[in-house]
């Protein structure tokens, strides 16, 4: 017996409609897939976390901006309170830090004062104003040496023109020259503070509350 081939034509309008099979069955597939299929709580959740990303991000900028001008009128409980709250919502913002060790000195409370700026020079090495604030912390607390070693750091991370350099450069030479001569006598003391106070106050530069960074002046 002869075998006939037999040839199978196919019109245009076949192939299109093999094809739109094809797509559906895919359509099918896909939508079936826990991957690609809709899913009302899922949706639900991520519009949530979005929602509340937003009302995070909206307090944080609020608290912080109400402790920087708590720190400008000089309310330092207040600002302190504030940047607490900047701390829960971002841990690991270290301007926060350094605001909250400047209302710490403001308060005198310069232990706790340095460790929020020992905090912020952890989180950003190049934080400049966060080692003035150490440095300050540093030689109230005692420690000239330590004091100096913050004070240069500040000094080489400080942008040019910056008017705190040259306070920090006339700490230095204090600083060294308390060492190198010792403890001063009381009454020497007192008269070279005396003599400070008033040439910071014919020199002493704009008050410098760099809201993005938390450098205050808090003398």
């Amino acid at each position: 017996m002869t075998q006939k081939n037999i040839t199978v034509l196919t019109t245009p309008s076949m192939l299109s409609l093999a094809m739109l099979m094809i797509m559906v069955a895919a359509i099918v597939i896909l939508a079936r897939s826990p991957d690609y299929a809709y899913d009302p709580a899922r949706s639900l959740i991520a519009s949530q976390r979005s929602t509340k990303a937003g009302a995070v991000q909206d307090e944080l900028t609020q608290r912080f901006d109400q402790a920087v001008m708590m720190l400008h009128a000089k309310q330092y409980e207040h600002a302190i309170a504030a940047l607490h709250r900047v701390i829960q919502l971002a841990p690991r913002m270290p301007e926060a830090y350094v605001n909250m060790g400047y209302a710490l000195l403001g308060l005198k409370r310069y232990h706790a004062a340095h460790d929020f700026f020992r905090t912020a020079t952890d989180l950003d090495p190049y934080q400049a104003n966060a080692y003035w604030g150490l440095a300050v912390a540093l030689e109230n607390g005692g420690d000239l040496k330590a004091a100096l070693g913050a004070m240069r750091i500040f000094i080489h991370l400080a942008e040019p023109g910056d008017p705190f350099v040259r306070r920090a450069r006339s700490a230095l030479w204090e600083w060294e020259n308390q060492l190198a001569r010792g403890p001063l006598p009381e009454h020497e003391k007192q008269f070279l503070e005396r003599g400070a106070k008033r040439w910071e106050e014919r020199t002493k530069p704009r008050q410098d509350v760099v809201e993005d960074a938390g450098r205050i002046n808090v003398d």
